[in-house]
């Protein structure tokens, strides 16, 4: 079944990396195309309506947007499960997820980007600490005494955060955002994660990211992302 599933991705891209983590932790065979987002080629846009990375191709489905991407990977390959067996845990998984995406990633890019607007800047600086303590304390309240952050289950909601976290570093370098220092439950999980071999698999240091996110934080950026962001 996985014999003619493909990836269309970018190493530097946070939702790539994302898909990439559910392949690994489920052992699916694949083939990975890379592609550079900064020059991509021309049959890219056949394939992403939306000009982005990651594209799941699967026999004749093309599939796009990461967190589609996963829940549809998670359906067609069930094991090792990545999502709780109750409703009530499945809906915790895709909250989490949903504020990743909506309301913490937004602001981690419109604070790059609000370069020379102080204004903005702290906006969003506020947003994304007080996102960063919102999920301390969702965290320790959901994980009961596991390492993960529903509990003793990883899931899809470990695996969709854990990219942009890994990227904090970006904020550090550009706005001066620290991981809050009572943030110590998020601290642990982040060290957890890194000894995982699928992370360990797709890490990449502070120089690295520091380095991608700089036309970013320059306000340089003219990808597809930086667009939608500076809505």
């Amino acid at each position: 079944m996985a014999d003619d599933l493909k990836l269309i991705s970018a190493d530097v891209c946070p939702y790539a990396q994302r898909t990439r983590l559910v392949l690994l932790e489920k052992g699916i065979a694949h083939e990975s195309v890379e592609i550079d987002l900064r020059n991509k080629p021309a049959w890219f846009e056949d394939v992403s309506p939306y000009s982005k990375v990651p594209v799941l191709v699967h026999g004749e489905h093309t599939i796009w947007e990461s967190t589609v991407i996963n829940e549809y990977l998670e359906e067609a390959f069930t094991e090792p499960r990545l999502t709780p067996a109750m409703a009530a845990g499945r809906a915790a998984m895709r909250i989490a997820i949903a504020y990743d995406d909506v309301t913490f990633v937004p602001a981690t890019y419109k604070v790059l980007l609000a370069r020379d607007e102080p204004e903005k800047q702290a906006l969003y600086r506020g947003v994304i600490l007080d996102g960063l303590r919102m999920m301390e304390t969702r965290a320790m309240a959901n994980a009961a005494g596991g390492p993960w952050l529903l509990g003793e289950q990883l899931t899809l909601a470990d695996l969709s955060i854990y990219p942009h976290m890994e990227r904090l570093a970006v904020l550090r370098e550009y706005r001066g955002i620290e991981l809050p220092a009572e943030c110590g439950r998020l601290r642990e999980w982040l060290s957890a994660m890194q000894e995982r071999e699928s992370v360990k698999a797709t890490l990449h240091d502070d120089a690295y990211h520091i380095a991608a996110y700089a036309h970013y934080a320059d306000a340089t950026a003219n990808g597809t992302t930086a667009a939608v962001m500076r809505l």
